[in-house]
């Protein structure tokens, strides 16, 4: 194992999202070395709880300020320092975006949720991704409750 401290396998994420002439549309940005398209991640800052860290990386690495779902779409695991990060995935949708913003080396892409799944690597993101639709009705008829 490595020398990071536990508590950067806790992650947490959001997946941003518009609607766009009645479409989702989902924001993807690119990873620190431009390698592959990626959602806003990163680890969960022990002060802050998963939803309010989620947010801060989407202004950090994203440049966009919105709305952060109260309860997750989902979560899935990747290898990373030794050992699997565990990421929250939450929904967010996008209120503002920045023109200028800490991580703008990052290309960041409006994209439809195909396009999302298909440029993403991790099974579960695409999983979380196609199922957005289902997700968000969910929440509007349910005005924020937990379903179940």
């Amino acid at each position: 194992m490595s020398d990071v401290p536990d508590y950067f396998f806790v992650q947490s994420a959001v997946i941003p999202y518009r609607k766009h002439h009645g479409d989702i549309e989902i924001l993807l940005i690119t990873s620190r070395k431009k390698r592959r398209w990626v959602i806003p991640k990163g680890v969960k800052e022990p002060e802050l709880s998963p939803t309010d860290s989620a947010a801060q990386e989407a202004l950090e690495e994203a440049g966009i300020e919105g709305q952060v779902s109260e309860y997750p779409i989902g979560h899935y695991e990747y290898d990373k320092w030794g050992g699997t990060c565990r990421v929250v995935v939450f929904t967010m949708k996008v209120e503002k975006v920045h023109a200028e913003w800490l991580e703008s080396y990052r290309d960041r892409e409006w994209v439809s949720i195909e396009q999302a799944a298909s440029r993403v690597n991790e099974k579960q993101l695409k999983k979380m991704l196609r199922s957005m639709p289902d997700f968000l009705e969910k929440r509007s008829n349910h005005s924020g409750s937990p379903s179940a």
